[in-house]
């Protein structure tokens, strides 16, 4: 009974398609294409039974078996016909159902007269008939491999997903059927191993429609047959070995066969190779780990919903603490549900510092880290240490750092790629809810890794950003500090360099105390600006007319002496007085060092509507167009040498922008310059007609 290789073939097949008729029904839905696969598994069982049962049989009953194969054939193509008229729908080549179900009874029918034309007496050659017969059996078969070819290349992305197994299936049913029968006619009679063999190959298709029917229509339901992890991969590593093992049994047929009096030497040599290989291979972790994946991606539902998941992770990220390194390590901790996690980020230097510590105290030392975040960096890798313990082969060259064996239960060691770079390293604690991992949690983490990786980057570079700010702003009022120290300074030179001279006069005296001790005043308010980090006092309601006279006054000892002509003294504005009174000191200072000692500078005060307006005029050398526009006030830009700085004209015009107003200048090289300042009145100033006074 052994060797009646026939009846297990066709047997396997009757059970392989019984299974699947069953997980059909188990996983039953609302689908247009349920009743006609179902159907066609039907058929299948039919014909596969009749088949296995002839082979045990002395007298076949070959028209019953004919009969039967015509009925599945009939059934596939049915089903085929549905596809295919649905995926047409809409162009040229599509016809109704009504048509295409005639046209399938009537090319049946004809196939049928084939086959029992010996039946009608037309007195046919043997030979005719067989012609006949064969070339029925092929037109089947062809016809199925057609429909498939149409059916497939008019089915969108989305819907080949759902179908290419399907057509894997009966693929290979119907091009082994047409080899089969093409090599009959050929021949003109059926080679027995094929024959036998065909009904293990149709089983082999049933893998691929089971599969299918898994993705055919699919809906939503809550009843269906789940087949676990573990007995497919099992199956399949089954399957995979009897394959290999076939194969080789193959190959040492033909090296036998070719080898002489070698060859049955070299066959067994051969076989007991092939079978050692085999074994290792099957005791291979990583091959197996591969398998499994492979499985998982192919054969089953996902496991995570990630709308669900990502828009979780995005909301941990973006609604949590201002703290975003610790942000990031929650966000993903809840993915794998971990209760703690530490959180590594590389400084401009490439080292890693400790960022975040969530739930878990911070390690005492990072030994080993280095060494780490080199083998993250080449791998790309999430380290589960639990299966690291379990299969260190899994894991090349890894070493585990000594500082893990510090902290309480370690689990899993994510890396944060960003640009191709390690950005960070997020270490989990093991979780109480999760106990392992899979293809699909690495996948998940690795991409959510890189999200997180990016965001880190991103406030690293904010906070580089704000620091940077932070000098700029320190930077910037240091060089006004010392711009106004430079003025004082000057202040102290001048009463130095006349000291000898006028040491003896009464008023001197005054004067230089005065000087001093506005000086002395000055230099506090600047240190109180050093320390504050502000430069301004705040604004504060002044009259412009005793500030000018202030600035006036304070620039009277260089010639030529500026004059004041004002026309409204109780011109009002809200700024920083001291400020205020450095711009106009500056501004004359510069008017008087541009202007011989026998010219003029001459200062006005005006109210314009709801503006004050100060007109700064000199008769000295003036700039040009070129000067005006690109240089004079370009901060650190200076004519004066190593004694200017070069940033009194872009500071001015700063501060009076910052107060709402602006500075204009007029000028041409030989004929002077007009600074004109314009300034908002302060709130409650009436409005009056322009007063000038000269």
């Amino acid at each position: 009974m052994l060797s009646n290789v026939g009846l297990y073939s066709y047997g396997i097949a009757a059970v392989a398609y019984t299974l699947l008729a069953a997980l059909i029904l188990a996983s039953w839905r609302t689908r247009v294409m349920g009743p006609s696969l179902l159907a066609a598994t039907l058929l299948t069982i039919l014909w596969a039974s009749i088949c296995a049962v002839a082979n045990r049989m002395d007298t076949p009953p070959i028209e019953l078996m004919r009969f039967a194969e015509v009925a599945r054939n009939a059934g596939w193509t049915f089903l085929l016909l549905q596809l295919a008229s649905s995926r047409l729908q809409g162009t040229a080549l599509f016809v109704s159902g009504r048509t295409w179900k005639s046209a399938l009874a009537a090319g049946y029918a004809v196939v049928v007269i084939l086959l029992l034309l010996p039946y009608f007496g037309l007195g046919l050659s043997a030979e005719a008939y067989a012609t006949a017969a064969f070339s029925a059996w092929l037109a089947m078969p062809l016809f199925g491999l057609l429909l498939l070819e149409q059916v497939f290349r008019n089915s969108t992305d989305e819907e080949r997903w759902s179908i290419k197994h399907l057509c894997l299936g009966l693929g290979l049913l119907f091009a082994y059927d047409f080899f089969m029968y093409a090599e009959g006619l050929l021949f003109r009679n059926l080679d027995t191993t094929l024959w036998q063999s065909r009904g293990a190959v149709t089983a082999v298709g049933a893998v691929f429609l089971a599969v299918a029917s898994r993705r055919f229509d699919r809906r939503e339901d809550t009843r269906s047959l789940i087949v676990s992890r573990q007995v497919a991969f099992h199956s399949v590593t089954l399957l995979a070995a009897g394959l290999y093992l076939l194969t080789m049994a193959l190959v040492g047929y033909f090296i036998r066969y070719l080898g002489g009096s070698w060859g049955g030497v070299l066959q067994i040599v051969f076989l007991c190779a092939a079978g050692l290989l085999m074994l290792a291979l099957l005791f291979s972790g990583k091959i197996r780990a591969q398998i499994r994946v492979w499985l998982s991606k192919n054969f089953f539902s996902y496991k995570y919903d990630y709308r669900t998941e990502w828009l979780q992770f995005t909301r941990t990220l973006a609604t949590g603490e201002d703290n975003i390194p610790q942000n990031i390590l929650q966000a993903m901790a809840n993915i794998t549900r971990s209760p703690a996690g530490l959180l590594w980020s590389r400084s401009e230097d490439g080292r890693f510092d400790l960022a975040a510590n969530w739930e878990m105290p911070e390690p005492d030392n990072d030994a080993g880290l280095e060494q780490l975040s080199g083998w993250l960096q080449h791998s790309e890798w999430v380290i589960d240490l639990e299966e690291w313990r379990r299969s260190p082969d899994l894991y090349e060259n890894f070493e585990l750092p000594g500082f893990l064996n510090d902290i309480t239960r370690p689990w899993l060691i994510i890396p944060l790629m960003f640009r191709d770079n390690l950005q960070g390293i997020i270490l989990l604690r093991e979780s109480d809810l999760q106990v392992d991992i899979n293809w699909e949690d690495r996948d998940l983490l690795k991409v959510a890794g890189r999200q997180a990786a990016s965001h880190l980057a991103q406030y690293q570079a904010n906070q580089a950003l704000v620091e940077a700010r932070q000098f700029e702003a320190f930077n910037r009022l240091s060089a006004y500090v010392i711009h106004d120290l430079k003025n004082i300074l000057a202040q102290q030179s001048l009463i130095v360099s006349n000291a000898e001279k006028h040491r003896d006069n009464p008023a001197f005296i005054d004067d230089m105390i005065a000087t001093v001790g506005n000086s002395v005043e000055r230099m506090t308010r600047l240190m109180e600006q050093m320390r504050s980090g502000e430069r301004d006092a705040g604004p504060d309601r002044v009259g412009l007319g005793k500030l000018l006279a202030g600035a006036v006054e304070q620039r009277r000892h260089q010639s030529p002496v500026p004059q004041l002509h004002s026309g409204d003294n109780e011109v009002q504005i809200e700024a920083d007085p001291e400020h205020l009174t450095t711009v106009f000191t500056h501004i004359i200072q510069n008017a008087q060092e541009a202007t011989d000692k026998d010219g003029r500078v001459d200062i006005r005060l005006m109210r314009e509507g709801e503006q004050a307006v100060i007109e700064i005029e000199d008769t000295g050398s003036g700039m040009d167009e070129h000067f005006l526009r690109n240089r004079l006030f370009k901060p650190f830009d200076s004519t004066k040498g190593l004694t200017g700085m070069g940033i009194g004209a872009f500071e001015s015009r700063e501060f009076v922008r910052s107060i709402g107003g602006d500075i204009r200048v007029t000028s041409a090289p030989g004929e002077g310059s007009l600074f004109r300042i314009v300034l908002p009145c302060a709130r409650g100033e009436r409005n009056s007609d322009p007063v000038h006074q000269e």
